[in-house]
């Protein structure tokens, strides 16, 4: 005989909340919320309870998976950044072409996967909230500029020593390559709504990778 079915139990086509519709991708939700508040937000003015609605969960949700608002940017760099740096890191050593090709690919790259995406806000949001937030400086330079730069000085080094480039020092190159791409996000976010000259972002970087290439190529 067969057993009626409880009229407790939610049918096949009821609809059920969004939180348990996705279990498993409630973290990635989460940071994607995260992410897009930071970004509006700055890091002071995100309240936890906002992600969670913006994610669609309970604010008791949010912490089965994130101890405090600090736990969670740092998921949100380490997901949306950290990643990013790895990758490069590891197609650096794999890479089979000119140490030109790959430098150019790897500036190239940090603005389309990076810089000029909603992830590149959260380098305007360390400058900006950095006296008052020291320890997410410190943990933004550890683990985002500090691994970034050796991934530039690596490309730099594979160049010197194929001789591909002139003899000069990595570590002080790599922060010639870098502040120029800061400046972009910066302008882009902060300085170019309010003014009147507009920036090609892709021009921009063309011209860079040019100047880059130029100074480092032997003579």
């Amino acid at each position: 005989m067969k057993t009626a079915p409880s009229r407790n139990l939610p049918s096949d086509n009821e609809p059920k909340p969004r939180w348990e519709r996705r279990k498993d991708a409630r973290p990635v939700e989460l940071l994607a919320a995260a992410l897009q508040l930071f970004a509006d937000k700055g890091y002071a003015g995100t309240r936890l309870e906002d992600v969670a609605a913006q994610a669609g969960v309970s604010k008791g949700t949010l912490y089965l998976y994130f101890e405090n608002k600090e736990e969670l940017f740092k998921a949100v760099v380490r997901e949306n950044v950290v990643a990013l740096i790895s990758r490069s890191a590891g197609e650096v050593s794999h890479y089979t072409g000119s140490s030109a090709e790959l430098l150019a690919y790897l500036i190239t790259a940090w603005w389309h996967e990076y810089g000029n995406t909603p992830a590149g806000s959260l380098g305007k949001l360390i400058i900006a909230e950095s006296g008052n937030f020291p320890e997410l400086a410190r943990f933004f330079h550890d683990e985002v500029i500090r691994p970034w730069h050796e991934v530039l000085a690596a490309a730099v080094r594979r160049g010197i020593e194929r001789r591909e480039f002139r003899a000069m020092d990595p570590a002080l190159i790599v922060r010639v390559i870098a502040a120029p791409l800061v400046m972009l996000s910066l302008w882009t976010r902060s300085f170019g709504p309010c003014s009147n000259e507009s920036v090609d972002a892709e021009a921009y970087i063309a011209a860079h990778v040019d100047m880059v290439l130029a100074g480092l190529r032997r003579g």
